[in-house]
């Protein structure tokens, strides 16, 4: 890669970073960009590289958000490292599953999602009436930190998405503390991605930690002005790349 291609990537792993730090979807940017300027590339190395760039970001980003919004700790930090199993496993079956299979499903989901956020306004705006009983809370954040973490190591694209739309809508969670919940998890499921690319030598060293270093600075504002513009901006933040998302797939998939 020469310098033209940095220059390119770079920014790219930037807006990655604020775009994950407020909902998720970062690797939808990354990837594209490095299989454009490396098309040579296999996509192991491609997935393997923006693991390193988006472990930094999301730690940037939940340490940024657990300066201002109550973090529970003593579940997620366990959830973060189940989610890193469950990722490791997802990475290490992508070689043995056709992962076409999976793009109409998360397409029908994305959908789903967009018109379930745009139907019901209210949902991570404002807080459940009844808070969950703390058994409900430990229930949903376990199995969304073992399933969306299989799918975050064995596909990728929405991850932290998904996880907010999870707490946001079984929980009732508000979607910036429901943003701080999910890039905990997510920091998790980087990890044990990261962690079977980089043993089978599927991650640019070099390349991963110079993306890094921008991805957290986008990461860190993002959080930021999801933290000072509120759930309203999130969520219209969240509408944005769910339809992008859809766009991206769907071009991948039938274009």
């Amino acid at each position: 890669m020469d310098v033209t291609d940095w220059l390119m990537l770079l920014p790219a792993a930037a807006a990655a970073g604020w775009v994950d730090a407020v909902v998720g979807g970062g690797g939808l940017i990354v990837l594209p960009t490095l299989l454009l300027v490396a098309p040579g590339l296999p996509p192991q190395t491609a997935l393997g590289t923006n693991k390193l760039s988006a472990v930094a970001g999301t730690a940037a980003a939940a340490a940024t958000f657990a300066r201002k919004v109550p973090i529970q700790w003593w579940l997620l930090i366990p959830a973060a490292v189940l989610a890193a199993a469950t990722a490791a496993a997802g990475a290490a079956a992508v070689s043995l599953i056709d992962r076409d299979l999976f793009i109409p499903i998360v397409l029908a989901v994305l959908i789903a999602v967009a018109i379930f956020v745009t139907a019901r306004p209210s949902i991570g705006i404002t807080l459940a009436t009844h808070p969950p009983s703390r058994r409900k809370v430990v229930l949903v954040v376990a199995l969304a930190a073992g399933l969306i973490g299989a799918y975050d190591g064995l596909l990728g694209p929405g991850t932290g998405t998904f996880l907010i739309i999870t707490f946001a809508t079984l929980l009732g969670t508000e979607f910036v503390r429901a943003a701080a919940m999910a890039k905990v998890i997510n920091c998790g499921s980087n990890i044990g991605a990261l962690i079977y690319f980089g043993s089978t030598g599927h991650v640019l060293w070099a390349l991963g930690g110079a993306m890094a270093l921008a991805n957290i600075a986008g990461a860190v504002v993002g959080s930021r002005m999801a933290l000072d513009r509120g759930a309203e901006f999130v969520r219209v933040v969240l509408l944005v790349v769910v339809v992008a998302m859809v766009i991206r797939l769907g071009w991948q998939q039938f274009g």
